[in-house]
C-alpha cells in the first residue's frame, strides 16, 4: 500500500512534468510514447519487484497475436489469452497464498491490462475487419484502422499514469492525447465564435487536479477513520447476530458498506488526478460552459450515494469498466448479455467465491429492479409529492440492496456469505424472485440477437 501511494504520488508529479516540459509543442510523439512506457515500466518493477514480469509477458504475448492473428479472430484470440492468463494469476494467488492478499499485489495491473489488450482487440476487429454499417455509432467512432507499432502499442498498455491503478482508456483517445489533438478534437464540437472567442481557448486540468486530490485527502482521512473501525466481518459476528435486530443489522450493513468505500473512492480519484495533470481526460464543455474533465472518471460520488435505482449505482461506480464490459461484452454478446457481461466481471475480478454470490445476486436483483421501475414508476410521476415518496423509498430500498449485494464481494469465502444471507433471511433473493414471477417482464429485443448491430446504444443503462 505504501508503495502504491509513492508510485502514484511520483506519477502526479511526473504528469505535471510531462504536460510542462514534454508537451506535444515541446516534444515529438515517440519521445512522449517512450518516455510514458519507459517510466511505466519503472513504476511497476518499483511496485510489484519480480511478479511485474506477469505484466510484460502478457503485453507481449498479445502482441504477437495482434500481428499474426487474422482479422477476424483478432479480437476472440486475445480475449481468451488475455482473460486466461489473468485467470490463472487469480488462481495462483488463492491455491498458493491462500487467500492471502499479497503486499505487492500485480493483480490490479494485470486486470487493467486485460482490458486494454481486449478493448485495442476488438476495436481493430471493428476497424478492419467489419463494414461500417455493421457498426454501432460508438464503434464506428472508437474503430481502429490499422495495427498500432510496438511503441504505439507499450505506451498505450504501460503508460506510467494508468500502469498502477487505470483507468482504461481508449486507444484512439491515447493516441490523440500523445499526438496533442486530445483537447482540440473535443473544443471543435463546440461554436465558440458564437460564445465571443476568436480562437480555440486552451483549458487547463490543474482546477480539476486540485478538485480531486481534495477529494483523495477526504476519502483517505474517512479509510483511516471509518474503515478499520467498521469492519464487515462484524455483521456476521455471533455476539452481533444474537443481541441486535434485524432492522438494526440492516443499518449497520448499510454503515460497515460505506465504510469500505473511501478506499475505492481515494485510488480511483487519485488515478484520474495523476492522468488529468498529464493533460488526458479531457471531455469537452458542459451546458454552462465550463470545461470538463471526466473523460477517464471512475465514478461519480453524489450520483451513487443519491442513487435511486440499482441502475443509477451502476452506472456511476467504476465507469470505465462497466464502459469495457459492454464494449467487449454487451455489445457483442450474441445471446442473454446482461447475464454474461456480470459472469465475465465476475471472472474479471477474481476467482473467490464471493464474487460469484456478489455478481450472480447482482443478475437477479437487476433483472426485478427493472421489472418494478417497468411496471410502477410511471404511477409515481403525477405529482411532485408521490414522486419524492416514490424516490425516498428507492433510494433506501436501491441503498440497502446494493449492500446485500455487495457484501460477499468483500468476505470473499463462501462460508461467511452463506452465514450473512441466512443471518438476513436471504430476503433480496425472495422478494427479487417473487417479484419477477408477479410483475410481467418486458422482452428485451436484444436479448438473443442475430447481429452485432442490433445491440443497445448502453449495457450499463439497461442495468
Amino acid at each position: 500500500q505504501i508503495n502504491f501511494v509513492a508510485c502514484q504520488l511520483f506519477a502526479l508529479l511526473a504528469a505535471f512534468w510531462f504536460r510542462i516540459y514534454l508537451g506535444p509543442s515541446h516534444a515529438s510523439s515517440a519521445v512522449r510514447h517512450a518516455f510514458a512506457t519507459l517510466f511505466g515500466i519503472y513504476f511497476a518493477v518499483f511496485c510489484f519487484g519480480w511478479y511485474s514480469i506477469h505484466l510484460f509477458v502478457l503485453v507481449m504475448m498479445n502482441y504477437g497475436i495482434m500481428n499474426m492473428a487474422s482479422i477476424p479472430n483478432i479480437h476472440r484470440y486475445s480475449f481468451v489469452v488475455a482473460m486466461g492468463y489473468l485467470t490463472l494469476c487469480h488462481i495462483s494467488r488463492i491455491y498458493i497464498f491462500h487467500y492471502g492478499i499479497l503486499t505487492t499485489d500485480f493483480s490490479g495491473p494485470l486486470m487493467i491490462i486485460t482490458q486494454k489488450i481486449t478493448t485495442l482487440a476488438c476495436q481493430l476487429h471493428d476497424g478492419i475487419g467489419r463494414q461500417a454499417e455493421e457498426l454501432t455509432a460508438e464503434q464506428n467512432r472508437l474503430a481502429v484502422k490499422s495495427r498500432p507499432s510496438l511503441l504505439e502499442y507499450l505506451s498505450y498498455l504501460l503508460n506510467f499514469m494508468s500502469i498502477i491503478a487505470g483507468p482504461c482508456s481508449n486507444y484512439k483517445d491515447y493516441i490523440a492525447f500523445i499526438e496533442g489533438r486530445h483537447v482540440h478534437m473535443k473544443l471543435l464540437e463546440v461554436n465558440w465564435k458564437q460564445k465571443g472567442y476568436d480562437r480555440l481557448p486552451d483549458p487547463s486540468p490543474t482546477g480539476a487536479v486540485m478538485y480531486k486530490l481534495c477529494i483523495t485527502l477526504v476519502s483517505l482521512i474517512l479509510f483511516l477513520t471509518l474503515t478499520k473501525n467498521f469492519p464487515m466481518a462484524y455483521i456476521i459476528d455471533n455476539e452481533f447476530l444474537d443481541k441486535t435486530p434485524f432492522l438494526s443489522r440492516l443499518g449497520y450493513l448499510y454503515v460497515v458498506t460505506q465504510a469500505a468505500k473511501p478506499k475505492y473512492y481515494f485510488a480511483w480519484t487519485l488515478a484520474d488526478a495523476v492522468n488529468n495533470a498529464a493533460g488526458y481526460g479531457f471531455s469537452g464543455v458542459d451546458e454552462r460552459g465550463a470545461f470538463r474533465w471526466d473523460l477517464l472518471s471512475n465514478l461519480n460520488i453524489w450520483n451513487i450515494e443519491t442513487a435511486t435505482s440499482f441502475k443509477m449505482y451502476i452506472e456511476n461506480w467504476n465507469i470505465q469498466t462497466a464502459a469495457w464490459l459492454k464494449r467487449v461484452c454487451y455489445d457483442r454478446a450474441p445471446w442473454y448479455p446482461t447475464a454474461l457481461t456480470f459472469i465475465l466481471s465476475a471472472l474479471w475480478h477474481g476467482i473467490y467465491p464471493g464474487y460469484y454470490f456478489t455478481f450472480l445476486t447482482g443478475i437477479l436483483i437487476t433483472l426485478a429492479s427493472r421489472a418494478i421501475r417497468n411496471n410502477c414508476r410511471h404511477y409515481f410521476l403525477s405529482s411532485v409529492p408521490l414522486k419524492i415518496a416514490y424516490d425516498v423509498v428507492t433510494w433506501v430500498v436501491t441503498q440497502l440492496a446494493v449492500c446485500y449485494t455487495v457484501a460477499p464481494f468483500v468476505m470473499l469465502a463462501v462460508e461467511p456469505t452463506i452465514k450473512f444471507y441466512k443471518s438476513v433471511y436471504f430476503h433480496m433473493h425472495i422478494l427479487s424472485i417473487l417479484v419477477l414471477l408477479v410483475l410481467p417482464v418486458r422482452p428485451q429485443a436484444h436479448s438473443i440477437r442475430k447481429a452485432p448491430n442490433q445491440a443497445m446504444p448502453n449495457s450499463v443503462k439497461s442495468k
